[in-house]
């Protein structure tokens, strides 16, 4: 039940688009995108790329994580005129460590209809192959760039016997790798870098072995998601 609605009832699009291959991309997105009336986006660039790549011509409305709060208002006012809308981060599923959350909360407020297109997920894809055996998974996403912070949310994670996901740049992985590898190196890790993509990889061990791994590597390159069990490896 929503606290105020509107006497028009439009819909707000949830699109989970893809997180490298744009061949990912499911039916039901392509039909939602070719038929609503604008596509908010957290880049209107990417958006458009992948819009370009499918044909689709629509308008596009920023919607990124300095703006959103206005954005959002901007999406409702179109609602409330009946005029339906989608919603794409740059790659995977919203609100998983992108912006996307406070647009739903405000379309909702307003009356309107939210509705999940589901999609890719770096999250779930990493998961579907990572070889843990854990029933529990918490999803983390970016840990702070400070490493006092850093360190100290990995000892809490490391605490609580179930597996964890994390999102790293490839400015600060091999920092990521050595902390994991301090604290715990018999922990079970699986790293997948540049998922979907040509060059994608996915390296699994200890994490003193995968430190050791990505140490030996001249540079990092790519987007990096990791999955630590909540169990030490075999």
């Amino acid at each position: 039940m929503n606290a105020g609605y509107t006497s028009i009832v439009a819909t707000l699009y949830i699109i989970g688009t893809p997180i490298g291959n744009l061949g990912d991309i499911s039916f039901r997105a392509v039909e939602i995108l070719k038929k609503v009336d604008t596509v908010a986006c957290e880049d209107t660039r990417r958006t458009l790329k992948l819009l370009s790549h499918l044909g689709i011509r629509t308008s596009l409305l920023s919607c990124r994580a300095g703006n959103e709060e206005s954005a959002a208002g901007k999406v409702v006012a179109l609602l409330d005129a009946g005029k339906d809308a989608a919603y794409a981060s740059d790659a995977g599923t919203p609100a998983l460590s992108d912006p996307g959350a406070a647009l739903v909360r405000a379309s909702t407020a307003a009356g309107h209809r939210v509705i999940p297109i589901p999609g890719p997920s770096a999250f779930a894809s990493l998961v579907s192959v990572a070889g843990g055996m854990d029933k529990t998974v918490i999803f983390e996403g970016f840990l702070s760039p400070k490493a006092g912070r850093r360190r100290s949310r990995l000892r809490e994670l490391l605490t609580l016997d179930t597996a964890f996901v994390l999102y790293e740049s490839p400015f600060r992985i091999l920092k990521l790798l050595e902390d994991l590898a301090e604290l715990e190196r018999e922990r079970y890790v699986c790293v997948g870098r540049e998922m979907t993509k040509i060059h994608e990889e996915y390296i699994r061990g200890s994490a003193a072995e995968i430190c050791v791994y990505f140490a030996g590597k001249e540079a990092q390159m790519g987007e990096f998601s990791v999955y630590v069990s909540g169990k030490k490896a075999d």
